[in-house]
């Protein structure tokens, strides 16, 4: 099972990166805080302070088409928000070619 799906770049996240110390990336939706925290902690070389985990419910949509209104919806998503302890921190960019 492949825990990490991708980290979270945002313009939001990177600013909570460097304020916080604290990163985003979205995880299997079967992982729990646990498996995450190893993952993370194997995958960067960091030591991680706390885990937050949430599940983002997929939105609905709508649309109108010639032969009528289809509707739907987008894919749930669970989240991890990570904390590493003072010191540490992560760079997305050094194995960008992993996430691609």
């Amino acid at each position: 099972m492949d825990i990490i799906i991708k980290p979270i770049i945002t313009e939001k996240r990177t600013q909570n990166a460097e304020k916080l110390n604290s990163y985003g990336f979205i995880v299997n939706r079967k992982a729990n805080k646990y498996q995450i925290r190893k993952a993370i902690e194997e995958l960067y070389s960091v030591k991680i302070e706390s885990v937050n985990t949430l599940i983002q419910r997929g939105k609905k949509s709508t649309r109108n088409t010639k032969t009528g209104m289809i509707v739907g919806s987008k894919s749930s998503l669970k989240k991890a928000f990570v904390k590493l302890k003072d010191g540490q921190t992560i760079d997305f960019y050094s194995n960008i070619q992993q996430w691609l």
